[in-house]
């Protein structure tokens, strides 16, 4: 059995207002609620308000201004954005990409990709899962999920690697457009096959980056669950592709 492991509050608390920002409870160029607020609002006491606060300014969410408070940005530009998983995971050429296609068919969607997609719980979707390695050592293990009425006139369900990536394969295909990526972080045991895959010791954690790919509706087109040694940090953000 997989136990995930919940992020801090701060980061629960950055995620929430993160997502009142895109969904346009808090508009740009309006105020968030004061600190005092949200303590009280959220049940957070002043020093995890405050964290939270500072990670979306950080990230380029929410700016302060002296005399009007902390005020909302939007979504970050792309040049704010550097070295994101998510896009790396969007734009690989399996043909080229150091490593190996392992499975590619339909399965019952996991708890966590139906709800990004959207999808009920016993609902079907396409995996594509794939495991990348450098000289010869398992490093990453990514599995992409798609629903299925996105699949149908394309190429996904083939067994052999593709050529070009699965966003451009899609947007030239089923003519959609990808907007921005949203990632989220956690850390987890491995069940067993995905322990012997990534060759990690009995007991040692993963670092599942859950990569939510929308067009400019908010509508996820692509999930893409990438699973790596948890050694490595990384905070949820959003992104502009484009």
């Amino acid at each position: 059995m997989a136990y995930e492991v919940e992020p801090p509050k701060y980061v629960r608390l950055a995620q929430t207002l993160q997502g009142r920002i895109e969904d346009g409870t808090y508009p740009p160029g309006t105020r968030v609620p004061s600190e005092n607020q949200l303590v009280q609002a959220f049940a957070m006491s002043r020093p995890t308000v405050v964290r939270a606060l500072e990670l979306l300014k950080r990230d380029g969410w929410l700016e302060s201004r002296q005399g009007f408070g902390t005020i909302v940005r939007g979504r970050p530009e792309a040049g704010e954005q550097k070295d994101r998983r998510g896009r790396t995971a969007l734009e690989r050429d399996e043909s080229q990409a150091p490593g190996r296609l392992i499975e590619v068919g339909r399965v019952p969607v996991p708890a966590r990709v139906a709800s990004a997609l959207g999808l009920p719980k016993r609902a079907k979707v396409l995996v594509r899962r794939f495991l990348v390695e450098e000289d010869g050592e398992a490093v990453e293990l990514v599995s992409s999920y798609f629903p299925a009425g996105l699949v149908e006139g394309t190429e996904l369900e083939t067994s052999e690697a593709l050529s070009g990536s699965v966003r451009e394969h899609l947007e030239t295909r089923k003519k959609v457009r990808f907007d921005h990526v949203t990632e989220r972080v956690s850390a987890r045991l491995p069940d067993s096959g995905e322990a012997e895959l990534l060759e990690l010791p009995e007991g040692v954690p993963v670092l599942s980056v859950l990569v939510i790919a929308c067009d400019t509706s908010g509508q996820a087109l692509q999930v893409v669950d990438v699973l790596l040694p948890a050694d490595r940090q990384e905070l949820e953000d959003t992104y502009r592709l484009n």
